[in-house]
């Protein structure tokens, strides 16, 4: 592992909390902001380790940042499993294909995969009833990707730019 992008990471992952923290909540549970930087870092450097570090760190700090009733484990099981599918779909797509298109696609069916885990198991944890799945995907995880695709469509470009500049290496 590269310390240069091992600090790239880690700046994600604390933007992506500070983001987490301030966003304001949609029916009482925040939006999922995290999950735009840890997407950004697993499209930036795509590499098994670095999606390891980047779901493991980003489920803990969700875990601790979070007000959802069992969004502490929650978090914990969600976010690992959200990255290694994203990671997957990531090398399905197509070369031929623009990063620019295809990042916001992907990070909307990745917070689509995380907020499915996460309200299946905030629903097993807490012990609500399943009926009420549908409600809270359409009120939270809906708006949710909206506003990662298009927090992705804004960053994506601007990050790739900024590391091309610096002579960063990313996928």
């Amino acid at each position: 592992m590269k310390t240069k992008v091992l600090i790239l990471l880690s700046l994600f992952i604390s933007i992506g909390a500070v983001l987490h923290i301030v966003a304001p909540p949609i029916f009482g549970v925040k939006p999922d902001i995290m999950l735009t930087m840890m997407f950004l870092g697993i499209l930036l450097f795509p590499k098994i380790q670095y999606v390891f570090l980047l779901a493991m760190s980003t489920g803990i700090i969700s875990a601790l940042t979070t007000n959802a009733p069992g969004g502490q484990i929650s978090n914990l099981v969600d976010k690992p499993i959200t990255a290694f599918i994203f990671f997957g779909l990531l090398f399905l797509i197509p070369n031929k294909l623009n990063k620019n298109i295809a990042a916001p696609i992907l990070v909307a069916i990745g917070t689509a995969v995380s907020g499915s885990v996460f309200l299946f198991m905030a629903i097993y944890v807490v012990g609500l009833m399943p009926g009420t799945f549908t409600g809270l995907f359409l009120a939270i995880v809906l708006p949710t990707i909206a506003i990662n695709t298009a927090l992705t469509f804004v960053l994506y470009p601007i990050l790739q730019n900024i590391m091309k500049r610096s002579q960063i290496t990313t996928a």
